[in-house]
């Protein structure tokens, strides 16, 4: 049986299918010890053996909260602070009191080695055996727990870079080797990034192989089985346990890469072809933009400050999410986040926080009934989340805690709107021309008023919203990412050049998948580029086709707003991805697990209650969502409950329910 789960800072969802249906649940996330809530939500699913996708946050919540491991760093000599140099620029211009995050290895274990490799591959310096041997004595005394190796120009000559790997791994140490891990130019962000590698690989190891115990218990006398357990990375497709845990600097947006899979899915079903998803959960949200069903992928990410080169889809994050706690700064103005209570303690509500939360100004509102969450399973509560925000509103000067709660909402919601805006109107990109598709826990909580200060139009919440970045790791496809540095000009002899290295690119490519078990009918590679103007300092990566110069030209164009098709264009890299199809679930009508108000009520509106609207309160139906069939329309005000979510549809606005009983909402 094959299951997917993603653990968040609040909840662990679990998404499986069971005879025809998906089925879904959810349980609180265990911080201390994420492999906990995996056990207990595949106990929670009934079924065995099972074959494990998974989305995690460990690497990456190791990498914001610098508890990665103890690690050195061998590189060229003269080369030791590339890491403290960087790029010299500044993260924000007009700061003077700018703090930079401290390199992942300190100036006493950045180790050079002498040694010396040309920009075409030649070595002008060889590597000599007393070397090696000095190295890793100074290595040996460092008493790392890992191994970064990053030598000047290894992704055109790995020779050094190999041999430096062999000397060090018998030291019993993990070595992360930059031409394995980013064979591209630029120093900074290739060496940065196998840094983050090495400084993950023995937390992430450990993990997996606890995760590993979990899914398949040690049995007397069984033979260990091999690739049951698989990771998303943040490129969008799934990696083995086996190389997530040697290579997990590409799991580092590994849930919300679920996300944007699921939301793909789902606005193809539809017939959207431009959709902004949003998707909040307990402790960020995380958007990204879709154009024509493609999910963009970028080499220029940064997590923590650190710059992180290898593919990932292009989501930008922001500290927004429904733990997210309300504070006051020094001037006494109001914030929310990026703190988040997340599953421990949790929001005030959950019955052992005491900070405000978004969700706790939810549920002052009306917009959370104390009853439905969780389907009934869980009761939120109200009378301790008043008690304990109504002093703070006092002591702040809010009239009430009801004005104080929609002050929290709408911070939070300008943030929010802040970040699709970067995605969209910052790269040219109307957002009135796209359908926000909302997810996550607390993503049907905003969707609504995100929309109206955007000026979108509709909305599309999923039928699991609260579960979808589960699914879109279920419906995720087996993806491996390969590249190589050319740095050549496109003139008359580039294309055949072109065509030999992608032929060889796709030769390692079919075979890797085939390792894997993909026969070749169920292999899928896309060539793509990076190009350039000569004399630019960063690149566009596009598809390779017969016509890539003119689509270049109209990329930049659409991009930066000119294009100069007298000036000569430069390949920098080649690209491909490879993927290996897997079976998908159809996407039938799910069953949700554990709502026992909706099983005993007949209709889907189980009661009015008033809910805060601009100010004041406004008499709300509400409704349970598993009872709204295809072709159910509603008008707001009116708040939907269902076992994931909540959705808050505010007066004026419409909702249809569509053939896949997805929720439409529409503005007046």
């Amino acid at each position: 049986m094959r299951i997917a789960i993603d653990t968040g800072g609040t909840f662990t969802d679990c998404v499986h299918v069971r005879g025809a249906r998906l089925e879904i649940l959810k349980v609180f996330s265990t911080p201390a010890n994420p492999a906990r809530a995996i056990a207990q939500a595949i106990r929670g699913t009934g079924v065995s053996p099972v074959s494990l996708l998974h989305g995690t946050t460990v690497g990456t919540n190791a990498l914001l909260e610098r508890r990665g491991a103890r690690i050195a760093l061998v590189t060229t000599a003269g080369f030791e602070d590339v890491l403290v140099i960087g790029r010299q620029a500044r993260p924000r211009l007009y700061d003077f009191f700018v703090t930079r995050p401290e390199p992942l290895v300190p100036a006493a274990r950045r180790l050079g080695i002498r040694e010396r490799v040309g920009p075409g591959g030649r070595v002008l310096l060889r590597l000599t055996p007393v070397e090696l041997r000095r190295v890793r004595r100074a290595v040996a005394r460092a008493r790392p727990q890992a191994v970064a190796i990053c030598l000047l120009f290894s992704f055109a000559n790995p020779a050094h870079e190999r041999r430096v790997a062999r000397a060090l791994r018998g030291l019993g140490l993990p070595v992360s080797v930059s031409h394995e891990i980013l064979p591209e130019f630029r120093e900074y962000e290739r060496t940065a990034t196998v840094a983050v590698n090495a400084y993950l690989v023995p937390l992430l190891g450990r993990y997996l192989r606890e995760v590993e115990r979990v899914v398949h218990p040690p049995k007397r006398g069984a033979r260990r089985r091999v690739g049951r357990v698989r990771v998303m990375q943040s490129s969008g497709g799934t990696i083995s346990a086996r190389v997530a845990a040697a290579q997990p600097v590409r799991t580092l947006l590994s849930g919300p890469a679920g996300g944007i899979v699921g939301a793909r899915a789902l606005a193809r079903l539809a017939g959207l072809q431009r959709v902004i998803s949003f998707d909040m959960g307990g402790t960020s949200t995380d958007v990204a933009l879709l154009d024509s069903g493609e999910l963009a992928t970028t080499n220029e990410g940064s997590v923590g400050g650190v710059p992180v080169a290898v593919p990932m889809l292009d989501i930008h994050s922001v500290g927004a999410g429904g733990g997210s706690i309300a504070w006051f700064d020094r001037g006494g103005a109001l914030r929310v986040g990026p703190q988040s209570a997340g599953a421990e303690p949790g929001p005030i509500c959950y019955g052992r926080g005491r900070q405000p939360t978004v969700t706790d100004a939810h549920l002052i509102l009306g917009r959370l009934d104390p009853e439905q969450f969780l389907g009934g399973e869980w009761k939120l509560d109200a009378g301790r989340t008043r008690r304990l925000m109504q002093p703070v509103a006092a002591a702040r000067g809010f009239r009430s805690v009801e004005t104080f709660s929609a002050g929290i909402l709408a911070v939070a919601n300008s943030t929010m709107e802040r970040a699709i805006r970067v995605i969209s109107v910052e790269r040219g990109h109307d957002p009135r021309d796209y359908t926000l598709v909302a997810f996550g826990g607390a993503g049907g909580l905003h969707a609504c008023d995100l929309a109206a200060a955007l000026g979108i139009s509709q909305v599309l919440v999923p039928k699991f919203p609260g579960a979808l970045s589960a699914l879109g790791i279920l419906l995720s496809d087996v993806v491996k990412d390969y590249s190589r540095t050319l740095l050549v000009p496109v003139d008359a002899a580039a294309r055949a050049r072109l065509e030999r290295e992608f032929r060889r690119l796709e030769a390692q490519a079919r075979a890797d998948l085939r390792r894997e078990g993909f026969a070749p009918g169920r292999q899928r590679l896309k060539r793509l580029l990076d190009l350039r103007y000569r004399g630019q300092a960063y690149e566009l990566t596009l598809p390779y086709s017969r016509d890539f110069v003119r689509a270049f030209h109209q990329a930049h164009a659409r991009r930066y707003g000119y294009a100069d098709p007298a000036r000569a264009i430069e390949v920098v890299n080649v690209r491909l991805r490879a993927v290996g199809v897997t079976p998908k679930p159809a996407l039938g009508r799910a069953r949700r697990g554990g709502s026992r108000l909706s099983r005993s009520l007949g209709t889907a509106r189980f009661k009015r209650a008033p809910v805060w609207f601009d100010g004041r309160r406004v008499a709300t139906d509400c409704y349970i969502r598993e009872r709204l069939r295809p072709g159910k329309r509603l008008r707001g005000p009116a708040v939907i409950a269902e076992y994931s979510a909540t959705t808050v549809l505010p007066p004026g606005w419409r909702l249809r329910v569509d053939a896949y009983e997805n929720m439409v909402l529409e503005r007046p």
